[in-house]
């Protein structure tokens, strides 16, 4: 069965800047958006984001301004049980990485390595994701204010045959 993310845009909340493929500017709040299963979906609405404890970026909120990028998380997940958690986040200080290897790359948020930052953004296209799409990671998840979930919308086909 094919599967359609849809999301309107239009209704931003007060204060909350729409995508764009610039860097997140400093203390700006953003739409973004966090792929995961139903059940752990379940699980953040009730308790709110949890720093996962590795990634790309180190520790942190794995998110996206791009909802494309997040309905594909989890990766080799069925796609019927994935959702979409869209949120703003307030992005406080942020730091570019882009490129595998950047010194700050798993450090950005420790003081012991230089200035600290609340956000690591990679850029697009920039070859450290593999599908070219944007990715950021929040240190602190009270930054993070949840809107509502997206789940996936089952798509007829050609024959207009679900």
């Amino acid at each position: 069965m094919q599967y359609q993310w849809a999301e309107d845009d239009f209704d931003l909340p007060y204060g909350v800047v729409p995508m764009g493929h610039d860097a997140p500017v400093m203390d700006r709040r953003y739409v973004m958006y966090h792929g995961t299963t139903r059940a752990a979906a379940q699980s953040i609405l009730k308790s709110g984001f949890r720093q996962s404890r590795e990634g790309m970026l180190g520790a942190g909120v794995y998110l996206s301004r791009d909802l494309q990028k997040a309905s594909r998380y989890p990766i080799d997940h069925p796609e019927a049980d994935r959702v979409v958690i869209k949120v703003t986040v307030n992005v406080g200080k942020v730091i570019r990485i882009h490129y595998q290897g950047h010194p700050r790359q798993k450090n950005w948020h420790d003081r012991r390595s230089g200035p600290v930052f609340d956000t690591a953004w990679v850029p697009p296209n920039c070859g450290m994701v593999k599908s070219g799409l944007e990715e950021d990671c929040v240190w602190d998840p009270n930054r993070i204010k949840i809107l509502k979930t997206i789940a996936p919308k089952p798509t007829t086909g050609a024959w207009g045959h679900m």
